[in-house]
Parts: C-alpha cells; sequence; structure tokens
C-alpha cells in the first residue's frame, strides 16, 4: 500500500504559479501510473493530468493544457504538478493518486491510491 501527501497549495494572484509535490511513502512510485485530479465546491472532481509509470507520456486535461506540466522523480518518490497562468477558475483542491496499472488514465475509478488534498486558491 502506498500514501500519498500532497504539498505546495496556497493563495496566489491570477496568472501566477505554483508547485504541487505529491510525496509517496510505503511503496515505490516506479510501480504506478499517476495523475492529479481537483474538485472545487459543488462540483465533481475533474481530471487535471495523468503520468506513466516511466514518466515517458504525459496527458493534461484540455482545460490545463499548455498551462500545466505533470512531471515524475521516481527517485524521489514524488509526482509534480508545475501550474502556470493561473485563473480563478483553477480554485479547487488537488490531489494526487496512484494506480496499479499501464498508461495514463483519466478515469478516477481506475485509481487505488489518493492523497487528502492541497486547497489552491486564485484570486481575480
Amino acid at each position: 500500500q502506498v500514501q500519498l501527501v500532497e504539498s505546495g497549495g496556497g493563495l496566489v494572484q491570477a496568472g501566477g504559479s505554483l508547485r504541487l509535490s505529491c510525496a509517496a511513502s510505503g511503496r515505490t512510485l516506479s510501480s504506478y501510473a499517476l495523475g492529479w485530479f481537483r474538485q472545487a465546491p459543488g462540483k465533481e472532481r475533474q481530471f487535471v493530468g495523468a503520468i506513466t509509470r516511466t514518466g515517458g507520456i504525459t496527458y493534461n486535461a484540455d482545460s490545463v493544457r499548455g498551462r500545466f506540466t505533470i512531471s515524475r522523480d521516481n527517485a524521489m518518490n514524488k509526482v509534480y504538478l508545475q501550474m502556470n497562468s493561473l485563473d480563478p477558475e483553477d480554485t479547487a483542491v488537488y490531489y494526487c493518486a496512484a494506480a496499479n496499472s499501464w498508461g495514463v488514465l483519466r478515469d478516477p475509478s481506475r485509481y487505488n491510491y489518493w492523497g487528502q488534498g492541497t486547497q489552491v486558491t486564485v484570486s481575480s
């Protein structure tokens, strides 16, 4: 079993940047496909981006493509989400997730482990 802990959230002005980190313990992250999701108040959990086990392939949702970048460091047992050109619409709790699978996974039901989330608030 793997435990995930997100960090790096906070309050930022529109147009600013944040880098979220997700640290794993219990198992090596290289055994998992990873993803980032977000959930705003009153809305369903939304896919943000995903990355394969080796990091060779990444995929981002249309709403963040060109602004957000997902990456991973298997040696450090971490996954990252670099967020640039932030917009108030990006305000949400951001979650990292791990899946006992290959490929890039957009469906949250495919993920086996979740972090507790980190709040990102973008002011206008």
